[in-house]
């Protein structure tokens, strides 16, 4: 008598996990996970509204290229797409991104090489600053 293993089934995991039907599977789950973490944050805001979470933002006033990142998810468990992506644009960018990576653009950055995806990730914090100082009137005198 043979005892089961679990080789047979991790193979097949294998093979589906790379598979167009795993990577819509897994698409699927970070869009579910997603959804339920913006719900959730959304729900902790309406009970509860901390102010402002940045410490940069708390100790000098100016906002750091992540302001906003939370504002994203609050704003998107309440339904309201345009205050998200107004919040902060790259964000919206950077979490699509990876909702949408095993569909195939996991595969376009990995095979960047490292000088040009830290030229780009500076690229976009450069830009998530820029727009947080114009949201938020800092740039202005």
């Amino acid at each position: 008598m043979t005892t089961p293993t679990l080789t047979g089934l991790t193979v097949r995991w294998r093979r589906s996990a790379g598979s167009r039907p795993g990577a819509v599977l897994r698409t699927v789950l970070r869009a579910a996970a997603g959804a339920a973490a913006a719900v959730a944050v959304a729900g902790l805001h309406r009970a509860h509204d901390p102010g402002v979470l940045c410490p940069l933002r708390l100790l000098t006033g100016v906002p750091c290229p992540a302001c906003g990142s939370t504002t994203v998810l609050i704003e998107a468990g309440q339904g309201h797409w345009a205050a998200a992506a107004g919040a902060n644009p790259v964000t919206v960018a950077a979490l699509v991104g990876l909702l949408f990576a095993p569909l195939g653009p996991g595969r376009w950055w990995t095979a960047l090489p490292a000088n040009r995806r830290n030229t780009l990730v500076a690229a976009a914090l450069a830009a998530a600053w820029v727009w947080q100082l114009e949201r938020l009137g800092i740039s202005r005198p």
